[in-house]
């Protein structure tokens, strides 16, 4: 008898303790106050959800770190989460009222949508953390709202907040400055023998890119890493892999003296060969009426390059809109591109060109790739020399990616379904199926868009790209 009336009161006492815990819950992870800005809010989310104790460069560590055991833990996790992403530039956007980056709002979108953070062993000590439905749905409004916002490009509801946007039909240019960068893109008298142009790596009729592993310059000489595309460049927050150029114009400025691609011992050579040419200068000069200078040159390339953007892909048909655009399997394959985080990365009007990322986030990339590290393989760290930029690219975009192998920084997938499956095993941590493969691949070919009315294509031959590119 003394048994159950113990067992009943400890049952009693074990509500009582739950109900209390109950409370004592829902008091500390109050929703920020309605009367708050959105943004407010959102400040306030993050800040007592403790993101910024791993996903930042200084975090407060708490005082547990200094215990043995949990010490490595708190450690292990504060490097892991700066590692992955830092949101010290989100937090200092919220309080000064600046515009969120879009891969910063695809992040969050996705953390949310997956409720991965705060992770359990985080909101279990710090009561006040953990990520509510109501907390959730205020996070997720505001994404939608900024994003919507931030493209304005008046896509229907169902498609309003997708992370990915269609490219504009048409940009503006100066046509006549316009029309002088394409002479001089294609013009070899920039590189130091006459042999090398800007088009030798960035071939418009092959979608912008040679195709090379690594491209041929002057003397058939190898550079070391991998053309990208100058279609969409313009889409681009920087240029080049590692970022080292602000400015189309500035990227532009690079190749001519790099003593592997055009070799050119400075613009004042370059200036010297076209002044030679009477005709040339004379159109040069009714452009720029201050003549041939490094300054004009680089800027007439980068009006010209302006242009170079493939709107009306099936892809952005299906975001206007129109449901008959793409087939079941690649809207499947979309889906499953959002699913794997891809869509974190490889955001906005060109899928990509937005921020730089770890190659090799959720597996050691250069480890299992098994060839010697080259300075290249630095990434962003070659300009910055922080450490946790060693290894972190710009992210490529994705437009007419079904044209422009091979891929990688190191041209070292040469299929579009072999990129795809080690993009899921090194970056988002997944084995995909053969299945999901060919859904994924079928979704990035109807990104392929017009360039000058004309469905971009790419008909040089796999076969004699490589010749002795595996060589290098």
């Amino acid at each position: 008898m003394l048994m159950k009336k113990t067992l009943r009161w400890c049952a009693v006492l074990l509500l009582v303790a739950a109900a209390a815990m109950v409370v004592v819950y829902r008091a500390v992870n109050r929703v920020p106050s309605a009367d708050l800005p959105q943004a407010e809010q959102v400040y306030k989310i993050f800040e007592d959800g403790g993101c910024l104790s791993c996903h930042s460069a200084d975090p407060e560590v708490p005082f547990y770190a200094k215990m043995p055991v949990a010490g490595k833990i708190v450690m292990k996790d504060i490097d892991s989460g700066y590692r992955a992403y830092d949101i010290k530039p989100v937090m200092e956007a919220l309080k000064t009222g600046e515009q969120v980056g879009a891969v910063d709002l695809a992040k969050i979108e996705k953390v949310v949508l997956d409720d991965r953070m705060p992770m359990p062993k985080y909101y279990l000590v710090h009561w006040g953390s953990s990520l509510t439905s109501e907390k959730r749905n205020i996070v997720l409004d505001w994404v939608r709202k900024e994003r919507i916002a931030m493209y304005d490009d008046a896509l229907p509801e169902n498609r309003a907040a997708e992370p990915v946007r269609p490219i504009a039909r048409s940009v503006e240019v100066d046509e006549a400055k316009a029309a002088l960068g394409f002479t001089l893109f294609h013009d070899p008298r920039l590189s130091v023998d006459n042999t090398v142009s800007c088009a030798t790596c960035h071939a418009l009729e092959t979608a912008g890119v040679d195709n090379h592993q690594y491209s041929h310059g002057v003397n058939d000489q190898l550079g070391g890493v991998n053309a990208p595309t100058v279609y969409n460049a313009v889409y681009n927050f920087v240029q080049f892999w590692d970022g080292r150029a602000a400015t189309l114009a500035a990227q532009a400025a690079g190749p001519p003296l790099n003593p592997v691609e055009m070799a050119s011992p400075s613009f004042d050579d370059i200036i010297a060969k076209l002044e030679a040419d009477k005709p040339f200068a004379k159109a040069f000069t009714a452009v720029y009426p201050d003549g041939i200078t490094e300054a004009n040159i680089t800027n007439a390339i980068e009006e010209f390059e302006r242009t170079l953007i493939t709107p009306d892909s099936r892809f952005d048909k299906w975001l206007r809109g129109d449901d008959s655009a793409i087939t079941a399997d690649e809207l499947a394959g979309y889906e499953l591109f959002k699913k794997y985080d891809c869509a974190t990365c490889h955001v906005g009007h060109n899928l990509g060109g937005q921020s730089y990322e770890l190659m090799g986030l959720r597996r050691h990339y250069f480890a299992d790739r098994g060839l010697e590290l080259t300075v290249e393989d630095n990434g962003r760290y070659k300009e910055t020399k922080i450490e946790r930029d060693r290894h972190r690219f710009k992210v490529p975009g994705l437009r007419n990616v079904e044209h422009t192998w091979p891929y990688y920084h190191d041209g070292t997938r040469e299929t579009l379904e072999e990129a795809v499956m080690d993009m899921g095993r090194y970056q988002s941590g997944v084995e995909l199926t053969s299945a999901e493969v060919d859904q994924i691949t079928a979704f990035l070919k109807t990104l392929t868009g017009e360039y000058q009315g004309k469905l971009l294509t790419n008909d040089t031959s796999r076969d004699v790209i490589h010749d002795h590119d595996h060589e290098h």
